[in-house]
């Protein structure tokens, strides 16, 4: 019998909810390109309730405590003292989400003798050291999909609320204002814009049928092109990389994994080849963007705006310097762990977990590494190597 250690967030502050604003969430059996959402034989929650943080246990205990598993759920993850890596030591799967991510170090992985599965419930598996991963022959899958349409609604939502100057124009109304010079003073139309996207799979192709409609010019990237017919349909131009991509558009989308070839792909010599006043926005991976050329774009007016929900180290310290930098609208990381969303990849990490110890293959869509090697999804999205380094600083968070 196996030992499953589980990293989640924590609860809401004030307890997990009794009442939910909605009681349904709409069922999703299959995605835009046809693949089925998650099969498990059964779950044991509710869709709509909160399963990723650590009460909700993203509903296995029932499951893996009747197949005579142990089950180890915690929020404390950071530092030598914490309990993920006390219980680490004898543990054969790992779990953890994007959001609130168990870095899975080569040290960590080498004091790890029984590892066998790191499976992320989400998507982005680079918080999983995938070189030491490979050299292990430790197993590495995800729940692809599960929430890319999350994703891509919030990256929508983000991008609308910096052109349009949104959240500076809700504080006015939360001071008691009524100041309209002030909020319309950085605000503009989306209309006519150029829109890039930085990787055009299952999330940017996504972003781009939304924003079709907003009649915007745009743009893709991506070391995969899309079919010619999607090209046409979407009326997008192709760019053979970033920095020619990025040269044309007053805003850009990145939505790319987090591995050695993109880390700190946008640093202060990208911006210098973009228009001056242009947004970026990064759902993807915090560590993509180099933080500090980041404010310093803001603060230079380079960039007009940033916002994203992903950090690097996350959680990110309070003295994180994007907390306060200006015309910013960060968020946590929430865009993929909405209700909706952590229905689908809770069903999905059950699915793996039922094929995983019953002997049955893993669906292709959720391998990042297997074998030895970056199989199925993580050889068509990943590089090996290590994207892990550096995320130490997150012991240095502390919750306000």
């Amino acid at each position: 019998m196996a030992k499953v250690l589980c990293v989640l967030y924590d609860d809401p502050v004030t307890g997990m909810p009794k009442r939910y604003a909605r009681d349904t969430v709409p069922t999703i059996t299959r995605f835009p390109d046809g693949q089925s959402a998650p099969t498990p034989t059964a779950i044991d929650f509710t869709p709509g309730e909160m399963l990723g943080s650590v009460s909700g246990e993203l509903g296995l205990r029932r499951f893996l405590e009747s197949q005579g598993h142990t089950l180890v759920v915690t929020s404390d993850k950071d530092g030598p003292d914490s309990r993920f890596e006390k219980e680490l030591a004898d543990a054969e799967v790992v779990i953890s989400q994007p959001f609130w991510p168990a870095y899975l170090t080569a040290e960590r992985i080498a004091k790890a003798p029984k590892l066998k599965l790191a499976l992320t419930a989400g998507i982005g598996s680079d918080h999983v050291d995938l070189q030491a991963a490979v050299e292990r022959g430790i197993t590495v899958a995800e729940v692809t999909y599960s929430n890319s349409i999350s994703v891509a609604e919030h990256v929508v939502m983000m991008i609308l609320s910096l052109v349009r100057n949104y959240l500076p124009s809700h504080e006015w109304v939360k001071k008691g204002g009524w100041n309209i010079a002030d909020c319309v003073s950085r605000a503009y139309d989306l209309e006519g814009m150029h829109v890039g996207t930085v990787a055009a799979g299952r999330i940017g192709t996504a972003v781009l049928r939304r924003l079709k409609p907003f009649d915007v010019k745009l743009h893709y990237t991506d070391r995969h092109r899309l079919p010619e017919q999607v090209e046409r349909e979407l009326d997008l131009t192709w760019h053979p990389d970033v920095e020619s991509m990025a040269a044309v558009c007053d805003v850009v989308t990145i939505n790319c994994p987090l591995h050695p070839e993109t880390e700190h792909l946008f640093n202060a010599k990208m911006f210098s080849k973009m228009k001056r006043g242009a947004y970026i926005i990064n759902t993807a991976r915090g560590k993509i963007c180099d933080r500090d050329a980041i404010v310093n774009a803001l603060e230079s007016g380079q960039l007009a705006g940033y916002a994203g929900d992903v950090w690097f180290p996350q959680p990110a310290p309070r003295d994180h310097p994007w907390r306060t930098m200006p015309h910013h609208g960060m968020t946590p990381h929430t865009s993929g762990t909405t209700l909706s969303a952590q229905a689908r990849y809770a069903a999905g990490t059950r699915e793996i977990l039922e094929c995983w110890f019953s002997g049955k293959p893993i669906r292709d869509e959720y391998l990042i590494v297997d074998g030895g090697k970056l199989a199925g999804v993580g050889a068509h999205s990943y590089s090996a190597g290590n994207a892990t380094a550096g995320s130490e600083e997150a012991s240095r968070y502390q919750p306000a």
